[in-house]
């Protein structure tokens, strides 16, 4: 059920403009235009904009800064939370974010549970730090006594080809490092 939407700024293409809508529990964010970098970048990659008058807007108005950090906070206060991990979409003339609400590790989908495996590992990789069976259990709120269900998200990150082995190791890395 649509709770609200909000129209913003002038946008790319015309007659658009960032769209935000609120449904129980999501929240979708939809922008005009493909994205300037890959999707799976949105996390680690510096700032670029395609919406200068609403980034002009958001830093007025103390919702974002210059610096290209707004994802990396976002994520890192999800995972403090343990909700679920947002998804970034591409399409052919816009771009789309999603935010979930909270839901239990029982109720995530196989894709939501890989969307926090990868997001999570860019952000230790961002840490300097690698992700491990037991930062994913914390990410995630799984009991250390069911390390086999990390493994399996794990394993299902891998094999996508999301993430990879460091140097043999039980640690791990974003693909594209």
């Amino acid at each position: 059920m649509k709770l609200e939407y909000v129209v913003c700024a002038e946008a790319p293409l015309s007659g658009a403009g960032p769209l935000i809508e609120i449904f129980d529990g999501r929240i979708e964010i939809i922008n005009t235009g493909e994205p300037l970098i890959e999707t799976a970048r949105f996390i680690d990659h510096p700032p670029r904009s395609r919406n200068e008058d609403l980034a002009a807007f958001m830093r007025l108005i103390g919702v974002c800064e210059e610096g290209g950090t707004g994802v990396d906070r976002a994520l890192i206060n999800m995972a403090l939370y343990q909700l679920p991990a947002p998804s970034f979409d591409k399409y052919d003339d816009f771009t789309k974010v999603t935010m979930f609400a909270f839901k239990n590790l029982s109720d995530m989908s196989i894709d939501d549970k890989v969307r926090a495996c990868f997001q999570h590992c860019v952000l230790k990789y961002i840490e300097s730090q690698k992700m491990t069976n037991a930062s994913i259990r914390e990410r995630l709120g799984i009991p250390n006594s069911n390390y086999p269900a990390a493994s399996a998200i794990i394993k299902i990150t891998l094999e996508r080809g999301l993430i990879k082995k460091f140097e043999n190791r039980n640690e791990y890395e974003p693909y594209w490092v």
